[in-house]
């Protein structure tokens, strides 16, 4: 009890010795990482990869080997299973469908039915994006197109954590629609009407084969260095062109759906900072029964403890630490309960 209630004035400052009262802080990232990695080591990682219509040759050439090379990423590094991996391009090939809205439709439909709460989907949209108005905006596929809201329908009902990705330009409503709890969605603008072509998909991808990437060196990148790495590349593609940027990448895993850039101060960031493409070792429940059932209320209890920590913005500053100092002494209950039996 003791421990825990240190754990609890860490997290939520304590006056130094001799000193004045230290401001409360944030939960740390090393606390949300710990919840994230818990919850994904008893799921699967699924993705969705979908290039549309290119417009031309030049463009479908420069969509394909993007779409490829990340697919490779999947597959060979981080050995994805093929039947959790699908693939929608212009044209139709081994393993990978046509990008239309009725593929698309159909890929959600067998995710819903395969997906649990457990599991992380990853959709990449590359190619073009349109948009009429600054609300609404298109990704553009083979035959009638999807908008932002239309993805947000076929998304709401998955279970499971997402990573949403759309490199396309105009594609700043769909981190507008798509926000949400348990989500990190990137856009590569910041604007509906930054509707150019996009470098940032070309930087995004290398992220995860380039060990720069990896900020924290700690041998993975997350969704946080792969925006950040995507960001510091489209900045000096621009300033090597002589050119005034045309797209400012955003993300967002608050649910606000106003996201930040990677150079600038902002809440969002924690959650992709500790969110990876790349499957985390299987937790190995043990075979006495009780034990498991322990092990999996305290991963219940830590799920829960993710949410109050996404709700601390908008709970009262008492209900929260009535709520925290909570969960921690239950957490810290069950543990011993496991270290005894372990």
């Amino acid at each position: 009890m003791i421990s825990v209630l240190r754990c609890r004035a860490t997290l939520l400052g304590s006056p130094g010795r001799g000193g004045p009262k230290r401001p409360a802080l944030h939960l740390s990232v090393a606390i949300v990482a710990l919840l994230w990695a818990s919850a994904a080591a008893a799921g699967d990682r699924y993705a969705l990869v979908v290039t549309g219509a290119s417009g031309g040759d030049v463009y479908a050439q420069k969509y394909t080997k993007w779409r490829v090379a990340f697919v490779d990423t999947l597959r060979g590094k981080f050995h994805y299973d093929p039947q959790r991996l699908l693939v929608l391009a212009e044209g139709e090939s081994a393993g990978v469908q046509k990008a239309t809205r009725e593929n698309v439709r159909s890929a959600f439909a067998d995710l819903r039915k395969r997906m649990t709460k457990d599991d992380q989907l990853l959709v990449l949209l590359i190619g073009h994006g349109t948009s009429l108005d600054g609300d609404e905006a298109k990704f553009n596929l083979v035959g009638p197109d999807l908008s932002a809201t239309e993805w947000s329908e076929l998304l709401r009902p998955l279970p499971g954590r997402l990573v949403f990705v759309n490199t396309t330009g105009a594609s700043f409503p769909f981190l507008r629609k798509l926000a949400g709890r348990g989500r990190v969605v990137l856009t590569s603008t910041d604007a509906a009407a930054q509707q150019f072509e996009t470098v940032f998909p070309e930087f995004f991808i290398k992220a995860f084969d380039d060990p720069a990437a990896d900020l924290d060196r700690n041998n993975r990148v997350s969704m946080w260095e792969a925006f950040t790495y995507a960001s510091a590349g489209v900045r000096q593609w621009f300033e090597q062109k002589g050119q005034l940027p045309t797209e400012r990448p955003l993300l967002d895993d608050t649910g606000a759906g106003i996201g930040r850039e990677a150079q600038n101060p902002g809440t969002d960031g924690a959650i992709a900072r500790v969110t990876y493409l790349e499957p985390d070792a299987v937790l190995a429940l043990p075979s006495d029964t009780q034990l498991a059932g322990l092990m999996r209320r305290r991963a219940d209890l830590e799920t829960q403890l993710e949410e109050l920590k996404a709700r601390k913005e908008s709970t009262p500053p008492a209900q929260y630490d009535v709520d925290l100092e909570k969960l921690l002494v239950e957490i810290a209950r069950i543990g011993a309960q496991i270290r005894a039996k372990s």
